[in-house]
């Protein structure tokens, strides 16, 4: 308050300042910063009732301060969203995507969770898994006691709000940790019931699939709110201190598996010939042996007849059968010596000619006699001679 003002005086005896005073220099500085032109008529220290304008500037800031209030009360809750509304802390309502109010602080707050962003977090490795590995993580133990090194991926989504917010601490911790934990509690579970070679070769996917499911069984019992959407294997292979080892073993192992192929193919190539060979072999043999048996039993009905021809005329069979022998011993014979008995003549006979004079040809045969006597008598018919011969034996044989 300057000197000249006619209440210094008065106000510096009186003690404390007018409030009356204050409200009008209050309302004039809100007046000047609404745009509005401060009355200039009349004089402000005596005039008028200095509470005129006390109604309508009185009111002003606290209407203006409420209306900021209520007006920090909206919000906009995104598509992909869902919005949650606390009253004093304690869990009101859930709300849709879209612009929605709520009483403002200190009476409600709210928080927005996006429920359809996918999130991933990281077991074993953190960024690139060749150069970020974390060693306690992704070092687990199988049924077979070997040790395996494996990194891998989880996404997952924010399906329920609510849970997620009030169910657990995952929301002021961080969700990815929580979702860290039941990943490797679960991946370590499934790896220890089965064989490293199965983890390491085939089984890559159904370690994945079994891992999500338990993993999933774990955040609902915990009722957390979160949904596993998938595991992906980013690698699994042997601690790098025993790699080459289990490289070794691994080659020892594939050149075990090509040697049996190639055996089974050999295998495939050889017996199905083998097995023909037997067969063919045994329908021979199967073929031969009836042929033989029949061929016996033929010759010893063929037999058992000429025994019984036999015993009624010996002399004569006897001679019969000679002759069929000279027959089909003779029938395959082109040229024959016959030896005479006491006389020293080796005897020629040109077989194929004598046939073929029989059968009319004008050749004539040529019969030559080794050595050759000045006085030998006609050769008689082979047949006559053959009976000849074979009767002089017979009574030689007497």
């Amino acid at each position: 308050m300057a000197q000249n003002d006619p209440q210094w005086g008065k106000r510096n005896n009186q003690g404390p300042p007018d409030l009356d005073e204050l409200f009008r220099r209050f309302n004039r500085k809100i007046s000047e910063l609404m745009g509005r032109r401060p009355s200039t008529g009349g004089n402000d220290s005596g005039g008028g009732s200095p509470m005129r304008s006390l109604p309508g500037g009185a009111w002003l800031i606290p209407g203006i301060l409420l209306a900021i209030w209520l007006a920090s009360g909206f919000y906009i809750v995104d598509a992909s969203s869902k919005g949650i509304v606390l009253r004093f802390g304690k869990y009101l309502e859930t709300t849709d995507p879209g612009p929605r109010w709520h009483f403002p602080w200190p009476v409600e707050t709210k928080e927005v969770v996006n429920v359809s962003a996918v999130h991933t977090a990281d077991i074993g490795f953190r960024g690139n898994s060749k150069s970020s590995k974390i060693i306690e993580e992704s070092l687990m133990l199988t049924d077979d006691l070997n040790i395996i090194d494996i990194q891998f991926a989880v996404q997952y989504l924010l399906i329920d709000p609510k849970a997620f917010l009030f169910e657990n601490r995952s929301y002021e911790a961080n969700a990815e940790d929580l979702v860290r934990q039941a990943a490797e509690t679960a991946t370590r579970q499934v790896v220890g019931k089965h064989k490293m070679d199965y983890v390491l070769n085939e089984g890559r996917t159904e370690i994945a699939e079994q891992s999500a499911a338990l993993m999933q069984t774990i955040l609902d019992r915990y009722k957390s709110g979160i949904k596993i959407s998938r595991v992906n294997m980013q690698n699994a292979q042997p601690p790098e201190q025993v790699q080459q080892a289990f490289d070794d073993a691994n080659k020892a192992n594939q050149d075990k598996e090509r040697q049996i192929n190639e055996g089974q193919a050999y295998a495939n190539d050889i017996l199905p010939k083998a097995v023909g060979t037997a067969s063919r072999l045994s329908a021979e043999a199967n073929g031969y042996q009836q042929r033989v048996i029949a061929a016996a039993e033929g010759d010893a009905s063929r037999f058992k007849q000429v025994l019984t021809e036999y015993k009624k005329a010996p002399v004569v069979t006897r001679e019969r059968l000679y002759l069929d022998m000279m027959q089909q011993v003779l029938s395959n014979t082109t040229k024959v010596l016959v030896d005479q008995k006491g006389t020293g003549n080796l005897l020629y006979l040109p077989l194929d000619k004598l046939m073929q004079m029989g059968d009319g040809s004008s050749n004539a045969p040529h019969v030559e006699a080794t050595p050759r006597q000045p006085d030998a008598v006609p050769t008689p018919e082979p047949a006559a001679r053959a009976r000849d011969l074979f009767r002089s034996r017979e009574r030689d044989a007497r």
